[in-house]
């Protein structure tokens, strides 16, 4: 089993920065895939940014593309989003996900176990 727990979710004008974290414990993920998704009430859970095992590979939504970027160290077990020029529309809840396979899928369904997520709200 993996536990994952997201942290660094708050507050933040439109065009901040925030970056968000993802603690892996219980078992070493750097065979998994990670992901990030987001999620707004209403709304189906949406992929964000994906990474395979290495980190080589990396996947963005046209939507955060060139303001996101999703990086892994696997050394501390953990994975992270940095999220820059921020927008009202990624208000959210952001989920940390992995997937017991070494490269990323887009699909939510596709991930095994799921952080309890973090609230991301810009402000206008």
């Amino acid at each position: 089993q993996v536990q994952l727990v997201e942290s660094g979710g708050g507050l933040v004008q439109a065009g901040g920065s925030l970056r968000l974290s993802c603690a892996a414990s219980g078992r070493t993920i750097s065979n998994y895939a990670m992901g990030w998704f987001r999620q707004t009430p209403g709304k189906e859970r949406e992929v964000v940014a994906a990474i395979s095992w290495s980190g080589g590979s990396t996947y963005y939504a046209d939507s955060v593309k060139g303001r996101f970027t999703i990086s892994r160290v696997n050394a501390k077990n953990s994975a992270y989003l940095q999220m820059n020029t921020l927008k009202p529309e990624d208000t959210a809840v952001y989920y940390c996900a992995a997937r017991g396979e070494r490269y990323y899928h887009t699909s939510a369904s596709e991930y095994e176990y799921w952080g309890q997520g973090t609230q991301v709200t810009v402000s206008s």
